[in-house]
């Protein structure tokens, strides 16, 4: 008796759908394992520390990173419906900001002290969220897609040591625009007199989810229709003396680096960023029927 020559081609018994989700997990497990002994021995002056220190918090990178791989390990192996929700602690409060500002964007009628603590409250509950919530980084970024006029501000640094007082509601049409969907991102930036723009900004934008900084250059300049290609210290330059910019994007132009805004929050209806002169900005989301 011969035993039956085996084909190279001959098809193995199918794996059951049970085994191949087991073995993703296990594959999973060892990805995240490997992560977590890779970085629980970053040195003290990790870039990820670097990032926790300017965040306000004095834990090290090893306890960061460790603790978002174990919320992993959790969703991976929770039952639908079950999965945790990280940094749900902080919703409360974030609403509650979120409602002040939502009457300031809608009414233009909240004082305008409550809205600039309703803004810095806002700012560090976000940060916290973000450092135990991974997707809402994301959200922000995916949030931002489309028009936003610019409500309220309490201006640069430069400008509220000028006039010594913070700036409050905006009280011109001024709005930006982002667009995801291109390569690179797209941002846009224009003051209008009705629904005429006078003058508008566009360029490439960046956006580091870790930080969620976005930092921009304006390559284009539109006056009354009429586009011109433009440097980045030229648009620095005119940004700053129109307002549209700080002051502090001329400097940073000079050295190579390029104006930026740390973003708060973006939903369905405001966005809050704070710019790089310092100041705190609220905008509202325009919806098509408005424009």
């Amino acid at each position: 008796n011969t035993w039956p020559m085996r084909r190279c081609n001959q098809v193995e018994p199918r794996v059951t759908e049970e085994r191949l989700q087991m073995m993703t997990r296990l594959t999973c497990i060892a990805l995240l394992l490997s992560v977590s002994t890779t970085t629980a021995f970053v040195p003290q002056t990790s870039h990820l520390q670097v990032l926790s220190r300017s965040n306000g918090s004095n834990n090290g990178a090893a306890t960061t990173t460790s603790l978002g791989i174990f919320d992993q390990l959790n969703n991976l192996f929770a039952p639908d419906g079950t999965k945790s929700s990280a940094g749900t602690e902080f919703d409360e409060e974030i609403n509650a900001c979120v409602k002040i500002l939502n009457s300031a964007a809608n009414t233009k009628s909240e004082d305008p002290e409550e809205v600039v603590t309703a803004l810095e409250d806002l700012e560090q509950l976000a940060r916290k969220k973000s450092k135990v919530d991974g997707s809402f980084a994301q959200d922000v970024l995916t949030n931002l897609n489309g028009s936003w006029r610019l409500i309220f501000t309490t201006g640069t640094k430069t400008t509220q040591d000028r006039i010594q007082k913070t700036v409050n509601y905006f009280p011109i049409k001024a709005v930006q625009s982002f667009d995801t969907s291109t390569d690179p991102y797209g941002i846009e930036n224009g003051i209008y007199l009705g629904d005429f723009a006078v003058v508008k900004f566009s360029g490439p934008f960046d956006f580091d989810l870790v930080r969620r900084k976005l930092e921009f250059d304006f390559t284009k300049i539109a006056v009354l229709g009429f586009e011109i290609q433009i440097k980045s210290e030229d648009a620095a330059m005119i940004g700053a003396s129109t307002g549209l910019g700080s002051e502090s994007n001329v400097k940073n132009s000079e050295k190579g680096k390029r104006p930026f805004f740390n973003w708060i929050s973006a939903d369905a209806t405001i966005a809050t960023a704070r710019g790089g002169g310092g100041g705190l900005a609220l905008w509202k989301r325009i919806i098509e029927e408005e424009e």
